[in-house]
């Protein structure tokens, strides 16, 4: 759709121009796959380190998982994440023999400045329902969510609502979550929860998360790195 390697200003030019092909509504008909996606870095060496896990749905059992160690191209600058990790993250996707019917990504879908984060990003490319679920909030006013596993309120900018804050465990931090692309707000609460095993993160980002940082501390892929 477009050249990663841009200027920042460019970055922001095409995600202005994008945002608008963000589809917030709906949601996968059937799921048999679904991936966790998630990157880390080393700073020390400006390497960076993509993961993608696909686990079989509803069982949660983990199928495939693919990974790329590649050089971190483009600068930190909030809302710009997905020109520095999602290069990586799609060169990992496509090295997976599963096609997964969702993704949930390790950071923001609209609840972005200009509405298009990384979940979003990855879905206008792949096609795919995604979702976006971030520890920390970029942008949005919210009420905290009650403190019981299940309990949610509406993140909100501008007046619009752009994402929902979701207590995936009780009392425990809760995540944001926001519509990537092909799926809605409601929708995409639904399956985190669907997704969440006790643990703060839902499981396919949690276990991303793991892989990364395993990768990261062995300098290299995890092997096996990609498995049937």
């Amino acid at each position: 759709m477009h050249p990663w390697n841009v200027s920042p200003k460019k970055a922001v030019e095409i995600q202005k121009r994008l945002a608008a092909s963000v589809v917030t509504r709906g949601g996968p008909k059937e799921v048999r796959f679904v991936a966790g996606c998630d990157l880390a870095y080393d700073p020390r060496t400006k390497k960076c380190f993509a993961g993608v896990i696909v686990f079989h749905y509803p069982s949660l059992d983990r199928v495939e998982q693919s990974c790329v160690v590649d050089k971190v191209r483009f600068p930190y600058i909030p809302g710009l994440l997905s020109f520095r990790e999602a290069p990586a993250l799609l060169r990992a996707i496509g090295k997976l023999s599963h096609s997964p019917d969702l993704f949930l990504v390790d950071g923001q879908g609209i609840a972005h400045p200009r509405r298009i984060g990384i979940a979003s990003h990855l879905g206008l490319w792949l096609g795919r329902p995604t979702i976006g679920v971030a520890k920390s909030v970029l942008i949005g006013t919210y009420k905290m969510p009650a403190a019981h596993q299940g309990s949610w309120t509406y993140l909100y900018h501008c007046k619009e609502m752009i994402g929902i804050v979701l207590r995936t465990r009780s009392g425990v931090q809760p995540v944001f979550v926001s519509p990537g692309h092909l799926i809605g707000l409601e929708a995409a609460r639904d399956w985190v929860l669907r997704t969440a095993k006790g643990f703060r993160l839902p499981e396919p980002t949690r276990q991303a998360d793991q892989y990364v940082e395993q990768m990261k501390n062995e300098k290299a892929c995890v092997l096996p790195c990609f498995r049937k």
